[in-house]
């Protein structure tokens, strides 16, 4: 099951389309979706997660905490809607695509997708762009 939370004003206006899409996303990765939920906040709220939780002291526009078991995808994926405004400016793309982006990021992450090297980053990026396009032509 796939839930969003908000933590701020922000609302999303196509919960049920996005629901559609990341349960795709997760059967094409051959993996199940058990429960995964977005909580969408403010650069505070997710800055102290940041800290308290990895000790990283920096802004970052997604935080995820992986509890799957093997294939059976779980966990709770935190979104800073400012960071994805800032980073959708910054790549001259729009709000919508870079918010997908980020949505889709979490996801593969718990398919077991890393990002760490260039070579992980590159196959992340390619895995990314393929799930926006299936998104846009749905």
């Amino acid at each position: 099951m796939i839930s969003f939370n908000y933590e701020n004003d922000f609302k999303l206006d196509n919960e049920a389309q996005l629901t559609t899409w990341i349960s795709s996303v997760i059967v094409s990765e051959g993996c199940t979706e058990d429960e995964i939920n977005y909580v969408f906040c403010d650069d505070a709220y997710l800055h102290k997660l940041n800290v308290e939780f990895l000790n990283h002291d920096t802004l970052t526009d997604i935080l995820s905490f992986d509890y799957s078991m093997g294939k059976t995808l779980q966990g709770d994926i935190f979104i800073s809607v400012e960071r994805v405004i800032d980073n959708a400016k910054d790549f001259e793309v729009t709000f919508t695509e870079e918010l997908q982006r980020v949505l889709v990021h979490g996801i593969l992450h718990y398919c077991g997708y890393k990002d760490k090297s260039e070579s992980e980053a590159k196959l992340m990026r390619e895995k990314e762009n393929f799930y926006i396009k299936q998104l846009v032509e749905d």
